[in-house]
């Protein structure tokens, strides 16, 4: 009969304690990643079954734990990280696996303490919505704990993301208002919020180079605050006013085509506007604002996927993967739009 393979074996095959096989096997601190591999190397070339190794995974989806972590700034923004929490515990929970939740407020994230969870339960994977701190990110990636990052992604940080295609969606959307005959078109967004804010500023600068419009710096708000004071203050000071506007989220093209309404300008006829994310606040808008669409569901879904992968496959290079646009063209852009008129 064959020897039923042990920590001890594992332990005595790489000179080390079998504590350290124990820590590395089960995902505890206490031993380098370098060891953690190495033991995970050795048990599978011996046989042995533990409890975050690929046959286990394989056999015993059921007992897999997802950690789904945000700051409180994120679970606060329902309407759009909401749908994609949504769809994260749908797919979880299709799968049979466990979800648990941790909100990262203010103190946590300077104080890099990492969430409770990861010390009170057992985490096979974990999922980040949306942007933390980067130190705070680096900490959790540290773990070891297989970890996918979701809209957001950083030179700094290791570790696969599902992301929107934010250039191509914004580079779409500005090449529709060039192509409705505009030539001054503003840009309107904190760049220093988010990635896919800057991303959107580069699809918009791609878009009028493509079409050989020269940029004008003071057309760019890009350190715009989302408030009806600031977005006034912004068109106030303006040297001329632009016949377009290109805004990165649909909170700042619901303020700015308030503002401009209230200033005695007449949407689409005299200025059109084009938002991005296609929230509920493009859709109640007078008139309602064309948007780049980004589908939610989708996203929940692909992150879960990825992280099922990543799961089983630790030591593959790093992927992030863009999910694509949709363009909707609404009453904001075109006069006597009686329905949504979607462009992939």
């Amino acid at each position: 009969m064959k020897k039923k393979v042990t920590m001890q074996d594992i332990a005595d095959r790489l000179n080390i304690s079998k504590n350290s096989v124990s820590q590395a096997l089960t995902g505890k601190p206490g031993v380098s990643k370098e060891t953690r591999l190495m033991v995970q190397k050795v048990a599978d070339e011996l046989g042995y079954s533990y409890p975050n190794n690929r046959s286990s995974q394989k056999d015993d989806k059921k007992g897999i734990n997802i950690a789904l972590i945000a700051s409180d700034y994120a679970f606060s923004l329902k309407s759009f990280f909401g749908e994609i929490y949504l769809s994260v515990e749908k797919e979880v929970r299709t799968r049979g696996w466990n979800l648990l939740i941790e909100s990262i407020d203010q103190d946590s994230k300077d104080q890099l303490i990492l969430p409770s969870l990861l010390s009170n339960h057992q985490i096979d994977g974990i999922l980040i919505l949306s942007h933390i701190s980067t130190d705070y990110i680096s900490k959790i990636i540290d773990t070891g704990i297989p970890t996918v990052l979701i809209d957001h992604h950083s030179p700094y940080l290791q570790a696969d993301a599902i992301l929107t295609n934010n250039r191509f969606g914004a580079f779409k959307a500005v090449e529709h208002l060039i192509e409705l005959g505009h030539q001054d078109i503003a840009f309107v967004g904190d760049i220093e919020i988010s990635p896919s804010y800057q991303e959107r500023l580069e699809g918009y600068s791609l878009a009028l180079k493509k079409h050989g419009i020269v940029s004008n710096s003071a057309l760019l708000f890009t350190d715009a605050e989302e408030t009806q004071e600031e977005i006034s203050r912004f068109t106030d000071r303006l040297p001329y006013m632009p016949t377009a506007w290109f805004c990165v989220n649909d909170g700042h093209g619901f303020l700015v085509q308030s503002v401009l309404q209230q200033k005695g300008y007449k949407i689409p006829e005299d200025i059109s506007i084009c938002s991005f994310d296609n929230g509920q606040l493009s859709k109640i808008a007078t008139p309602k604002i064309t948007t780049v669409d980004i589908d939610l569901n989708y996203y929940g879904k692909k992150a879960v996927e990825q992280l099922s992968w990543r799961i089983n496959h630790k030591d593959e290079p790093i992927h992030e993967i863009l999910l694509p646009t949709t363009l909707i063209v609404r009453e904001s852009t075109a006069v006597n739009t009686a329905n949504d008129i979607i462009l992939s």
